[in-house]
């Protein structure tokens, strides 16, 4: 009985992880694509770094699906 408990909790933990080490994927690459290709004009690059810093993956998603298509858009880059 106690060997299915400790095999689901071990998956929960196992799926946990896994979304963690996804979503800070996204992070870590969200944030060097704005580093390495947002503007400066304007403090732009700094106020997005800032916001995807201290909101983490809402400011990554933020910016995925607001900033950068405009951005692409743009400036083709």
């Amino acid at each position: 009985m106690f060997e299915n408990v400790t095999l689901g909790f071990f998956f929960l933990f196992l799926s946990f992880g896994l979304m963690y080490l996804v979503s800070f994927a996204l992070w870590v690459w969200t944030l060097a694509d704005c580093l390495k290709k947002e503007t400066d004009e304007g403090n732009t690059r700094l106020i997005w770094v800032i916001v995807i810093v201290f909101t983490y993956i809402i400011g990554a998603f933020l910016y995925y699906l607001m900033r950068r298509p405009k951005r692409i858009q743009e400036l083709g880059r």
